[in-house]
Order: C-alpha cells, then sequence, then structure tokens
C-alpha cells in the first residue's frame, strides 16, 4: 500500500541543552514544509534491548523492579540500555538476560524493533526471544538491580497480568505479543 506524502520537514541544527550519564537532551531548528522553522527538544538515548526469556515448561521470567521515574515497582521482561561502545544489540541482550535474571541462552533470536516515544525521544529497542536456558549468577549492579525479584509466569497465562497492576509497560506488551506470536507458529 502506497502511502502518500505530505511535504519534507528539514532538519537544519541541533545544540546540546544537556549531557546525562545515560541520555542527553537537544534542541533541534527544523524547517517545516511551508517554509517556517520550527524547534523540538529530542532526548537522545543510545538505545535498549528487551528479552523475553521462556523456559523449557512454557514460563516467561520476568523482573519486578523499581522505576524511579513513575515512583513505583514494574513487572517487566528483562531489558537494559545498550550502555557498552561496540557492543551488538544481541550480546547486550545475552549480557542483560545473565546479570538480571541470573540465565544464560542457548538460542536468542531478535523478534522486531520498534521506537518507544518517537515523539520526542530516539530510543530504539530490539526485542529478543531467548530460549534453552541454563542458570548461571546473577551480576546485578546498582540499588534497582540488587533488589530485583525475577517471577515465573506460564506464558498462556500472561494476558491476566495485562491489567493497571500487572504488566503496563510499552516493551513489555510488545516483547510478549512478538514472543506469543512466534512461538504459535
Amino acid at each position: 500500500m502506497d502511502i502518500p506524502t505530505r511535504g519534507v520537514f528539514r532538519i537544519v541544527g541541533e545544540e546540546q541543552a544537556f549531557k546525562g550519564a545515560r541520555i542527553d537532551v537537544s534542541r533541534l531548528s527544523v524547517i517545516a514544509p511551508d517554509g517556517s522553522e520550527i524547534e523540538r527538544e529530542v532526548v537522545r538515548h543510545p538505545g535498549a534491548v528487551a528479552i523475553v526469556p521462556v523456559t523449557a515448561a512454557g514460563n516467561v521470567l520476568l523482573v519486578r523492579q523499581f522505576r524511579a521515574a513513575i515512583g513505583r515497582e514494574l513487572l517487566e521482561i528483562p531489558a537494559g540500555t545498550r550502555d557498552v561502545e561496540g557492543e551488538p544489540p544481541n550480546e547486550t541482550a545475552l549480557r542483560e538476560l545473565a546479570e538480571e535474571v541470573g540465565v544464560r541462552a542457548r538460542r536468542i533470536e531478535e523478534l522486531g524493533r520498534f521506537w518507544n516515544s518517537p515523539g520526542f525521544c530516539d530510543e530504539e529497542t530490539v526485542v529478543y526471544l531467548a530460549t534453552q536456558l541454563e542458570d548461571c549468577e546473577p551480576a546485578r549492579t546498582g540499588a534497582e538491580e540488587q533488589n530485583i525479584e525475577v517471577v515465573e509466569v506460564p506464558i498462556d497465562s500472561v494476558d491476566e497480568l495485562l491489567t493497571k497492576d500487572g504488566i503496563v509497560d510499552v516493551q513489555s506488551l510488545v516483547g510478549i505479543l512478538l514472543a506469543r506470536t512466534k512461538l504459535a507458529n
């Protein structure tokens, strides 16, 4: 299906407004199709990975951890920032899975990629399905990771968790949907 375009926006300038440990914020100057100039603030993010680890018994390993941005714990699929320069995303996924959950995957498969919130942020998440899991010692760092609780849920029962008190973050919702679709084929 061809979707007609409506004109071209051009980014003509970018100025860094904030440099942080995990993110940067830039001000972009953009020329709109009508020739007007607009300014947009953009969060620059190195990207992330998210992993749906599925056991031989058909259970998903989730993590419950505190998220400061919303001031509460969330039940999520394991995930992490691509914060090691030059590390391929599949290796980041394997590392994060071992660090947070304490399992290694002998098989990992990319399920898809998505932009988390492209209205203001350039963070792209790569989602993986991890299977053939083996236990290992977790290597949790930081207060949030050190207080992670691993929760094992049958993949067929995950719909019951899709509520305000269950699984509510986008990468977990997308990851579980993609994993269930893949496993059903």
